[in-house]
């Protein structure tokens, strides 16, 4: 029995976890906040500390890339890490991430770092309106983000940025990336999987959708074959580049024709959940055979699939179990505003029948606790129609 270590406990760990039983893993995982290991379903039985956990682990992974650095050189140490220390801290630093993309020849949006007023200045002469500002560390679910859109509003937003910026805690020094905004299509990401012996397989480019920052449907279905080779393309790169071990989320912006990459995610990914009911082996069981070095699951899309988060909600109807191939997945969390309590999955046979399904989805659930989903439906329902 392998005896895996997750750093990180949270809901990613608690589904690993599930994935893994089958498998006949052995998972913990360390909760970073009070360096106990815990198992991520009962976490209230505790297995010591962190050198306990590193010294009884077969295998290390991590489920989020914010890790603190000297937590992430212990398990570094061990070899027992994967993916490695570098390939985390890369998904945890914008600045980092853009230099492993320009390595790659990556596409991406036309970026400059700023540390100071005279970089806020050089990036505003440098890029044109409107610009993003984003955190290079910590940033998350749209938190940690500026937009500039007139020149009148810089002095206002750089003392925002400023006053961040003094007043930030952080043990690696903060930073902005300032981005030039990207006029783009629709939002995708794929997620994708690379083993130790270096075997690759990517699954379906999934189309995102975002409410207030925070990714709130997800849709698999068949895609256009130049865009998945393009993005699939990416993801060998990437992956190869930083020898990586695990599943990887690619998240993009399609212009046109052209993918452009947003963000990395060294982990399974919240854009990946709907693999739980739209493949033969969800991201989460591919991601512990990859670390593993057990031969890598088919990631082929078996049918049309959404995934529906729900945030900031401890209840949905029952009756959204009535709905054929319909799917909830809690995590066991307390409420809080804004918070991702858990997701519905929903399938069809076809994309129209998974798009009238998400229409019932829409019609069940509370309009307020999901602001987006009605219309996103009806759209999406229009489009199959």
């Amino acid at each position: 029995m392998n005896k895996i270590l997750i750093l990180g406990a949270g809901q990613l760990a608690r589904m690993m976890e599930l994935a893994g039983t089958p498998l006949n893993l052995d998972i913990k995982a360390l909760d970073v906040s009070s360096n106990k290991v815990v198992q991520p379903l009962s976490p209230e039985n505790i297995y010591g500390d962190l050198e306990a956990g590193i010294k009884n682990a077969d295998v290390i992974t991590a489920e989020f890339e914010h890790i603190a650095h000297d937590i992430l050189a212990e398990c570094e140490q061990s070899g027992k890490l994967y993916p490695t220390s570098n390939a985390i801290k890369i998904g945890g630093d914008r600045r980092l991430e853009k230099a492993l993309l320009e390595s790659c020849n990556a596409a991406n949006a036309k970026h400059y770092f700023v540390n100071a007023k005279i970089d806020f200045d050089k990036a505003i002469e440098h890029l044109s309106l409107p610009i993003i500002f984003k955190t290079a560390l910590e940033g998350y679910d749209g938190k940690g983000q500026w937009r500039l859109k007139s020149a009148a509003d810089a002095e206002v937003i750089w003392q925002d940025m400023a006053n961040f910026l003094a007043a930030s805690k952080t043990t690696v020094k903060q930073g902005i990336v300032a981005e030039q905004m990207v006029p783009f299509d629709r939002e995708v990401s794929l997620v994708g999987v690379r083993r130790v012996n270096g075997d690759v397989a990517v699954y379906p480019l999934t189309e995102n959708h975002h409410t207030n920052g925070i990714l709130s449907v997800s849709v698999a279905a068949p895609v256009n074959e130049q865009l998945q080779q393009q993005a699939s393309t990416v993801f060998k790169a990437l992956s190869d580049e930083l020898d990586y071990v695990g599943v990887m989320a690619i998240e993009f912006f399609q212009v046109g024709d052209q993918l452009l990459v947003n963000e990395i995610a060294p982990r399974v990914h919240n854009s990946g959940h709907w693999t739980q009911q739209g493949a033969d082996t969800c991201q989460f069981e591919n991601h512990l055979r990859a670390i593993c070095d057990l031969p890598l699951g088919s990631t082929a899309l078996i049918r049309p699939t959404a995934m529906v988060n729900i945030i900031g909600e401890d209840t949905v109807s029952n009756e959204v179990l009535a709905i054929p191939s319909a799917t909830i997945h809690w995590y066991n969390k307390g409420k809080r505003v804004g918070r991702k309590m858990g997701h519905i999955n929903v399938s069809g046979e076809s994309e129209l029948q998974l798009a009238q399904r998400l229409q019932h989805l829409a019609d069940i659930l509370c309009k307020e606790a999901f602001p987006d989903l009605n219309d996103f439906a009806k759209n999406y329902l229009d489009k199959q129609s």
